[in-house]
């Protein structure tokens, strides 16, 4: 496997699927299967996990809501995805741990470093939920941070497109994909890959970003074995 540490981040929004409810079941499903796989490998697998089919931190200003109880509510709609995750892995026999950013002792633990990496160690999948646990970050930063804290090798986005085109490909059909990119260019061609913040700590930790379609079957499988499968930016 070319990836031994791998940090997976994963969009609330797409949880949703086709359906009107928060978290559709057949997606779900879908992730544990890609995860199982990957996990037979013997790849270590962290996830971070968005809030956005439940709240989003940005919603807050339009509700008449603070800014900062709005991200602390964004926070607690992560722990309840992630908390949906950790269920139906654990009920296709993988190992688990839920760790966020804010105390909350009867769900998860809190996030303690070491102790992560020791559970990624002892092949458990780790969860990370609420963010850092401070407002004005979001869950794309998070995903950096807690793939440098944990030394991962690569961070994977997986998003409901198969890569970063020149333009948004379900508006423009005459969009091109990018196969690699350095972070200067993604710079200069100002890309929306990730949050300025998320993708500054990335560069300059020389720490990888593959971004990809979580939805087509195989495809996280075929990145942790080091095929093409998406935009590599590095």
């Amino acid at each position: 496997m070319k990836y031994k540490r791998i940090l997976l981040k994963l969009s609330g929004e797409a949880l949703m699927g086709n359906k009107n409810s928060n978290i559709d079941p057949e997606v779900l499903e879908q992730y544990c299967e890609e995860i199982k796989a990957v996990k037979e490998k013997n790849v270590q697998l962290a996830i971070v996990i968005g809030g956005g089919n439940i709240f989003r931190g940005g919603q807050a200003e339009a509700l008449g809501i603070d800014r900062v109880q709005g991200d602390y509510m964004g926070m607690l709609a992560t722990v309840i995805n992630a908390m949906a995750l950790q269920s139906a892995l654990e009920r296709h026999g993988l190992y688990t741990r839920l760790m966020a950013g804010i105390k909350m002792e009867q769900v998860c633990e809190p996030f303690i470093r070491r102790r992560a990496i020791r559970h990624l160690e002892k092949n458990r999948i780790v969860i990370f939920g609420a963010g850092i646990g401070n407002p004005y970050f979001t869950t794309d930063s998070t995903a950096s941070l807690r793939a440098i804290e944990i030394q991962a090798d690569v961070v994977l986005k997986g998003t409901r497109v198969d890569g970063v085109y020149t333009k948004d490909p379900l508006k423009f059909p005459d969009a091109v994909r990018y196969k690699t990119l350095s972070f200067q260019e993604a710079y200069e061609k100002n890309l929306n890959i990730m949050d300025m913040t998320a993708f500054t700590l990335c560069q300059e930790n020389k720490l990888p970003i593959i971004v990809f379609d979580m939805n087509k079957k195989g495809n996280l499988l075929k990145i942790a074995q080091g095929e093409e499968a998406g935009t590599l930016i590095s």
